[in-house]
């Protein structure tokens, strides 16, 4: 295999130092990082560039969905190759990434060798996803485990796995919220009813577990939810 120009992407400048050394001292697959990112802004740069035959990144940048990002970012080098690195485990996250163009999905705790069987995969133009994933519901066997993953998820939330419980619809009205606007205010701006938006409002409450206005405020700003 040639040698493979890639960029690495993540809000952890550590990770990208971790990656650079690991991919250095080995030379199957030939990798050679050509560019960094830690934000989507550089990162959409980078790769409008259009030299890049691999693109390793995370899903959670600051102030940006990085699935979102995958279909605008392969619109540049359409035969970039993607594999989504990240330490979310959710299957929606899973189905959300290989629906947006990811190639490869591989979780950071697995260890290099299942990233270098991922990356040799999609360069041969076939998808990769690592054991334990998975994009459709857990059958019953697994139910029990599941279940008992979830619950311990739940201890363990942050600010982009909560984001992901609202509707794009839901996340407009809590950065109206954050801002001290009412309903009539939110519904003046966003073209809706009163009403509609005392739904959006208690449905968002209800998905964050609060109580009030004021908590729900409170609560957005620090889990950076707006």
């Amino acid at each position: 295999m040639s040698m493979i120009n890639t960029i690495i992407a993540d809000c952890q400048i550590l990770m990208i130092e971790g990656l650079t050394a690991i991919f250095d001292s080995t030379r199957n697959p030939s990798i050679k990082v050509s560019a960094s990112a830690n934000n989507s802004a550089d990162l959409l740069k980078k790769v409008s560039l259009g030299d890049c035959d691999l693109l390793i990144m995370d899903i959670n940048f600051p102030g940006e969905d990085g699935i979102e990002l995958i279909p605008i970012l392969k619109s540049y080098c359409p035969n970039m190759r993607v594999i989504v690195l990240t330490t979310y485990t959710d299957r929606k996250f899973v189905k959300r990434a290989f629906l947006n163009g990811t190639d490869g999905y591989i979780l950071k705790s697995n260890d290099s060798l299942d990233l270098f069987q991922g990356i040799n995969a999609v360069m041969e133009g076939d998808t990769y996803m690592s054991d334990g994933l998975r994009v459709t519901p857990a059958s019953s066997r697994t139910y029990v485990t599941q279940a008992v993953a979830n619950l311990a998820n739940r201890f363990y939330e942050d600010s982009y796995t909560m984001k992901q419980k609202l509707t794009k619809r839901e996340q407009e009205i809590l950065h109206l919220i954050a801002e001290s606007k009412n309903n009539r205010e939110i519904a003046k701006d966003l073209y809706i009813s009163d009403q509609t938006v005392g739904v959006h409002r208690k449905n968002i409450m209800r998905k964050l577990g609060v109580r009030s206005t004021v908590n729900l405020i409170k609560f957005a700003i620090e889990h950076q939810l707006v």
